[in-house]
């Protein structure tokens, strides 16, 4: 009992550990005994000692730091950067469909061509040859990215086509080029914005099969015609109908901002750069490009056009605009009436004698039925096959005869006429203009009457003029043609128009000779010595001559941008077949008919300009006489049509001025 007391003193003392036995827990030994969680003591001294740190004698002697060269820190910051650009690539590529990629493509070149106008746009250029090698070099660039970067791109660049005369000949010949077709997207990316935009599948939108299903309709995969915006796919629906699917390329959602975002950009440097004030019609025009890429606002055109067409007799059976299927519609979709038809393109096979039989028109027109009496197994396969859906459609082409030389044997003139027409009434009556009246967006059909029918087709760019504006341009048409510099000036000054001469000029496409003749004055006494000086100057004065037109952007009419293509490419159509029409006179009786006619106008002024059509005609007739003339020297092979005298005209006056014209509008 005495070990007892001397044992718990032990156990008191701070110098004293105390045995593992004593310390050891009470509990039962049931489970295995744990290492990590067995009790411990620390025992600390009694005596508290604060953290002293090393002193450096007992550290050692020190590490020098790691030492890069500068080659290395280089390469180092050079593989991060490849690291980082190549990820904004790959990301750019997989899910922007490569916008930022383009903009940036176009922003370097764009400086990159404007740094070589700025260094070398003078007589003697310090690194070219000439001034045309320099136009030259640049046009292939701009040629280049165009068609690198593609979609809307080529749309811009199709735009400026339209007004490339402005431009040096180099550039007129490379815009010239395009109006090639564009490759086509991959089926699977057309059934990807069909099932983005319906969330079906084309067989479910369409009522078609592609396994041969005989209860369901038929739809081609391969495309039958492709632009920088959309394709085109055949199909017959289950009900028989045979459409045109028009489906948006799936890049163009996506680089849509991005591409007018450049174009903005670009235009405004090149504007403050060149000193030419054009960049207050850019929001303009992208917004009516921007609007071509909405297929609901194209249905909705076409649909005004067709009810337009329909309410004019002098158009009505002489004009078609096809039916759109707005239940098979959407923003990236448009599905319309398939029309079988030739390309305005094709002289060939418009004018050669028709073999489709008497009182007999083309497939589809005036009654004609698309088919004489089709098989059920021409009806379901017309190639003969089920499992080709490249080529579905049947060919239709038993109107040119056994020897496939057949043509619809329509007048060019009937052609000319009625397109002139037509878009002399969009113009002068209804205020409502197809700015794209390209060979390719117009199809002609033979009547079983024997006379051409124009189908208009792609009503995406249209503009719209107000009432007053459009009285005003048919007043200054009247004054064109009738050498009335009063009213003349009046209206081209309201518009901000600072040299009327050249304006008119451009409007009529040929020389306006009304005028004070002052601009071909000032550009005699240019300098006559010096070849490279007198180019240089030349040049100059072409520019200052476009800042003359532009005038006052505050006043200047965007409309009359695409209401000068609308007349350009017109004037190309009516060129291209041989002039059979007086183009002139044809729109200048429309814009002094509308005066008439307008229901928009009193009474009184519609009298006064009743009489004044009257004198108008007789004015006209001078110009009558000059058609005549140039059709006799065309029939004897002495010469060309009226459209190439005037344009022989145009490139003179034009040349005098600083300007060569050197191409026709579709000619590649």
């Amino acid at each position: 009992m005495a070990s007892l007391p001397r044992a718990l003193r032990a156990l008191r003392s701070p110098t004293v550990t105390p045995s593992r036995s004593l310390v050891r827990p009470l509990t039962p030994s049931i489970f295995p005994p744990c290492r990590h969680l067995s009790p411990r003591r620390f025992v600390h001294p009694g005596r508290f000692q604060p953290f002293v740190p090393p002193s450096p004698s007992s550290l050692g002697r020190p590490v020098p730091a790691k030492s890069y060269t500068r080659t290395r820190r280089w390469l180092r910051r050079l593989f991060y950067l490849s690291l980082a650009t190549g990820t904004v690539y790959l990301v750019d590529t997989h899910f922007y469909a490569a916008a930022v990629t383009r903009t940036v493509r176009t922003f370097a070149l764009g400086i990159f061509v404007a740094l070589d106008y700025k260094i070398n746009f003078r007589p003697e250029p310090l690194l070219a040859a000439s001034i045309n090698a320099l136009h030259t070099r640049n046009a292939e660039r701009l040629s280049d990215l165009l068609r690198q970067n593609g979609g809307l791109y080529l749309k811009i660049g199709q735009a400026i086509a339209m007004q490339s005369a402005i431009l040096p000949p180099e550039f007129q010949r490379m815009f010239a080029r395009m109006f090639d077709d564009a490759p086509q997207n991959d089926w699977k990316d057309v059934e990807a914005v069909i099932r983005e935009d319906f969330g079906r599948s084309a067989e479910e939108v369409f009522g078609v099969s592609f396994q041969g299903d005989p209860d369901k309709g038929l739809m081609e995969r391969r495309a039958r015609a492709s632009a920088s915006v959309a394709q085109v796919h055949w199909a017959r629906l289950a009900d028989g109908r045979e459409v045109a699917i028009k489906i948006q390329k799936r890049e163009i959602a996506k680089q849509l901002e991005w591409d007018l975002w450049a174009f903005k950009v670009v235009t405004w440097i090149y504007s403050r750069i060149f000193d030419i004030p054009f960049y207050s019609l850019v929001p303009y025009v992208s917004e009516r490009l921007s609007l071509e890429t909405d297929f609901e606002n194209e249905a909705d055109n076409s649909e005004t056009m067709a009810r337009l067409v329909a309410g004019e007799p002098r158009l009505r059976g002489r004009v078609y605009i096809p039916n759109v299927y707005r239940e098979l519609s959407s923003k990236r979709v448009m599905t319309a009436e398939w029309i079988e038809g030739v390309r305005l393109w094709d002289k060939d096979a418009l004018t050669r004698s028709w073999r489709g039989g008497w009182h007999r028109g083309s497939p589809g027109c005036g009654g004609t039925p698309l088919d004489d009496s089709p098989s059920p197994t021409t009806a379901r396969s017309p190639t003969g096959t089920q499992l080709d859906h490249d080529q579905l459609k049947p060919d239709r082409d038993a109107w040119r005869g056994p020897s496939r030389r057949g043509g619809l044997g329509v007048s060019l003139k009937d052609v000319m006429t009625t397109m002139v027409d037509l878009f002399s009434a969009q113009m002068f009556l209804w205020g409502i203009v197809h700015c794209d009246p390209h060979p390719g967006n117009i199809f002609v059909r033979r009547q079983p009457s024997g006379r051409a029918e124009l189908v208009l087709i792609d009503h995406g760019l249209y503009i719209h003029m107000d009432t007053p504006f459009r009285h005003q341009y048919a007043r200054f048409w009247k004054a064109l043609l009738t050498f009335d510099n009063t009213t003349l000036n009046e209206i081209v000054h309201q518009w901000g128009v600072t040299n009327p001469d050249i304006f008119a000029s451009a409007t009529l496409m040929r020389p306006y000779r009304g005028g004070d003749l002052s601009t071909a004055q000032h550009f005699e006494n240019l300098s006559q010595h010096d070849h490279a000086r007198r180019h240089y100057e030349m040049q100059q004065a072409a520019r200052r001559s476009i800042r003359q037109i532009l005038g006052d952007e505050s006043k200047w009419p965007h409309a009359l941008i695409f209401i000068g293509r609308n007349l350009r490419i017109v004037q190309a159509n009516n060129q291209f077949l041989g002039s059979p029409v007086n183009r002139v006179k044809i729109t200048g009786t429309w814009a002094s008919r509308a005066l008439v006619e307008s229901p928009d106008l009193p009474t009184g002024e519609k009298m006064r300009n009743f009489a004044r059509h009257i004198l108008f005609k007789v004015v006209l007739f001078s110009s009558d006489l000059f058609f005549w003339f140039t059709k006799i020297r065309q029939f004897l092979h002495l010469g060309g049509g009226m459209e190439d005298s005037l344009e022989e005209q145009m490139r003179g006056m034009a040349k005098d001025m600083g300007v060569e014209l050197t191409q026709n509008v579709f000619e590649g």
